[in-house]
């Protein structure tokens, strides 16, 4: 199969694209949640070198949006990379 794009990230990979683009085309942010952290969770185990950034969460939610071809709002990806966090303990 021939891609009509090279992809955004090669750390994150090829999947973790396809998967975000998908996320992108649910209809609510009650269903996107989910499955937003668990693309989340794909871009903070890619990008460890993230984690103490100062600038992580807007790090995140950008390349989220990228991924998703820019169908993904940046505020919703912040708001659940922060619910995350708060969650783990992390400031």
């Amino acid at each position: 199969m021939r891609y009509d794009s090279t992809m955004v990230d090669r750390q994150v990979g090829r999947n973790a694209e396809l998967f975000a683009q998908s996320v992108a085309e649910l209809d609510s942010r009650k269903e996107r949640y989910p499955y937003l952290r668990i693309l989340i969770s794909l871009i903070d185990q890619a990008h460890p070198e993230w984690r103490q950034a100062p600038k992580k969460v807007e790090r995140i939610a950008d390349l989220a949006h990228e991924l998703s071809g820019g169908q993904l709002d940046t505020e919703e990806v912040e708001q659940v990379v922060r619910v995350r966090d708060k969650e783990k303990g992390y400031r």
